[in-house]
């Protein structure tokens, strides 16, 4: 069902994985013109490097604790706190425990010089 986008209006279920989390894998849930939600699973000890995004991002911690690294700084993320980031703002992330987060990020439209025939 990782393939599987819901429509408009249809309910998603983002409560704790629990004893599903060893089966669980990255997924994206809604995947619109300007926008992309995905839950992001991260086993303990796996990182995710440096990097940045085109968009605006927000990372929202569903369960398990994550080590985000931002401006040099390291936060560490827990269930129920959030974090917003600016459209290319290096950043990090690993999970300290078995983790899930959402990750919501607008996705820029392309210039129109980008997408300009030549």
């Amino acid at each position: 069902m990782a393939n599987h986008h819901p429509s408009p209006g249809e309910i998603i279920d983002l409560r704790p994985l629990g004893d599903r989390f060893a089966e669980a894998a990255t997924a994206t849930l809604v995947k619109a013109e300007n926008l992309e939600v995905i839950r992001l699973i991260l086993p303990a000890g796996k990182e995710i490097p440096s990097h940045a995004v085109a968009g605006p991002i927000t990372v929202q911690c569903l369960e398990g604790r994550v080590a985000f690294r931002v401006d040099g700084k390291s936060q560490t993320l827990e269930p129920g706190q959030m974090l917003y980031l600016n459209a290319n703002q290096v950043h990090a992330v690993k999970g300290i425990e078995d983790s899930s987060v959402l990750v919501t990020r607008q996705v820029p439209h392309p210039s129109p010089a980008a997408t300009a025939d030549n």
